[in-house]
């Protein structure tokens, strides 16, 4: 919270600087100069939040990039998590020393905008400029409408969420939320993967049965959950143009006192009530403690939901993942995550199409996102990435019964060997084990199930003071849930009320 408050500080100082600006309007379609690319030497900076394996595949496609444009530089910085890069690009906007290109929600364009920074891509997008390669290729500079047609349509429709129809960003890698359950429990009592909300109550209230000092489903993000009910309803929750603010209405609250009641029963927790993720609930095997059976969140931390393998390298119960509960399955929503990239404005035009260039190679290269995919857990933005050998026989993995690397003769886990041969040991000296086969199934098994319902996927809409809702609606949630007193419907009412004056008194 603190860290957004600075943000929004920053912005209310920008404000002034750009008055003209002083809410989103249409940023003028960026003029691409006449002959596209003319090969001039350009450092382009990229802000994003990569760790080391990432950024070695990152690294590998740079490398591939700088063959065919050499005088085009990428220099790419991690700044932490999501929220860092949108309060240092915000700082840095006021002096003009913004990056060239960088990771972003639509909630974070939406800020950068008050002060017109960032490039509009329609004009990029259709340019039929014909661009020189150093390997005396060439390709046209817009993309070409099997390019286009072969994104996930509701990643690249992300990049119009801001009311004027109008392409900001482009899909880099995605997530969703999804639900993880204890596949082995389930079995053994029978219980059926819950598909909508009123099933979800049931097996709660089954689960407490069998394990009464059970929190039976964790959910990770109060802001996602409510924001999904409120598309999964067709509910109002925000808008980009006109009344923005719209989530206080009757539907909402009912749902909210629903699963606060929930709450009261001990049948869930969420990240900020249990005051961590929730997957350490549901990965939990020490019985003198609290334990989950099911856990909804980011399908890109699949590998956070599995528990630890013993010291014979097996794992206490097998790890199921399904599509999130609906209200109506025939009409499924679940929300869009994960990062795509917008590219700033510059001075210098050539800056400007030599990032777009750079953005468009990772963003339509099968072979990056199919890399990108099967090292992170993000779900690949094309969907050509499934007709892929490398990704048809990581997905036929998931048939496979043996699920951890063992010898075939003795049954035991197989020791992990360095380059050289030698046995890996941690830090202890204790010998590591191949775990990768595991990690690899969950991963790959989120993304699928991720995949399997690409056709659901929603945006929420992106303005200015879209990011203070998100805020509000969850610290909303949160604050209902612990209620007491037989008039806590009042109670709710008065919060939504409370969380709309913040609203509108912050954006």
């Amino acid at each position: 919270m603190k860290k957004f408050l600075a943000v929004m500080l920053v912005l209310v100082m920008l404000v002034p600087v750009f008055a003209a600006c002083g809410g989103h309007k249409a940023v003028p379609n960026f003029e691409v100069p006449e002959g596209g690319y003319d090969g001039s030497e350009v450092t382009i900076k990229f802000y994003h939040t990569m760790g080391a394996n990432l950024t070695k595949v990152l690294n590998k496609y740079i490398e591939s990039f700088n063959k065919l444009y050499p005088n085009i530089h990428i220099e790419h910085s991690q700044v932490g998590g999501y929220d860092d890069v949108r309060s240092q690009i915000s700082t840095e906007i006021t002096v003009g020393n913004q990056p060239n290109i960088a990771y972003c929600y639509p909630d974070h364009v939406a800020l950068y905008n008050v002060a017109g920074v960032v490039a509009n891509l329609d004009n990029l997008i259709e340019s039929k400029i014909e661009v020189n390669r150093a390997d005396e290729t060439t390709e046209i500079l817009g993309l070409t409408e099997e390019q286009k047609n072969d994104f996930i349509e509701g990643y690249y429709n992300e990049g119009k969420a801001y009311g004027d129809e109008l392409m900001y960003t482009m899909p880099f890698s995605k997530s969703t939320e999804v639900l993880y359950y204890n596949k082995t429990f389930f079995d053994e009592h029978n219980l059926s993967v819950p598909t909508t909300w009123d099933e979800m109550e049931a097996v709660c209230e089954a689960i407490k049965k069998i394990d009464p000092s059970s929190i039976p489903l964790g959910y990770d993000s109060e802001a996602n959950w409510f924001i999904t009910m409120c598309e999964q309803m067709n509910s109002p929750y925000t808008s980009a143009t006109g009344d923005k603010y719209r989530f206080n209405n009757e539907t909402n609250r009912a749902f909210v006192a629903r699963f606060r009641e929930w709450y009261q029963k001990n049948y869930v927790t969420t990240q900020t009530l249990y005051k961590a993720y929730t997957s350490g609930l549901f990965v939990n095997t020490d019985s003198t403690k609290a334990k989950s059976y099911m856990s909804i969140g980011s399908s890109a931390g699949a590998t956070h939901q599995r528990p630890a393998a013993d010291d014979e390298g097996n794992y206490p119960f097998e790890v199921g993942i399904a599509s999130i509960p609906q209200v109506d399955p025939s009409n499924p929503k679940v929300i869009s995550q994960g990062p795509s990239v917008c590219i700033f404005k510059k001075d210098n035009p050539q800056e400007v199409v030599a990032s777009w260039l750079f953005v468009k190679y990772l963003t339509t290269n099968v072979d990056f996102q199919t890399d990108f995919s099967l090292a992170s857990g993000y779900v690949p933005v094309l969907k050509s990435v499934q007709e892929t050998a490398k990704y048809k026989a990581t997905v036929a993995k998931l048939e496979k019964e043996n699920r951890i690397v063992k010898d075939e003769k003795t049954g035991k886990p197989v020791p992990k060997l360095d380059a050289d041969g030698n046995v890996v040991t941690d830090a202890q000296g204790n010998t590591v084990y191949q775990e990768e086969s595991i990690n690899e199934y969950i991963a790959t098994l989120s993304t699928k199930v991720c995949l399997d319902q690409a056709n659901a996927y929603y945006v929420s809409p992106a303005f200015n003071g879209s990011s203070t809702a998100r805020e509000q609606v969850g610290s909303l949630m949160t604050a209902c849930f612990i209620l007491t007193g037989a008039d806590y419907e009042q109670q709710i009412k008065n919060l939504f009320e409370e969380a709309i004056a913040a609203c509108e008194y912050m954006g």
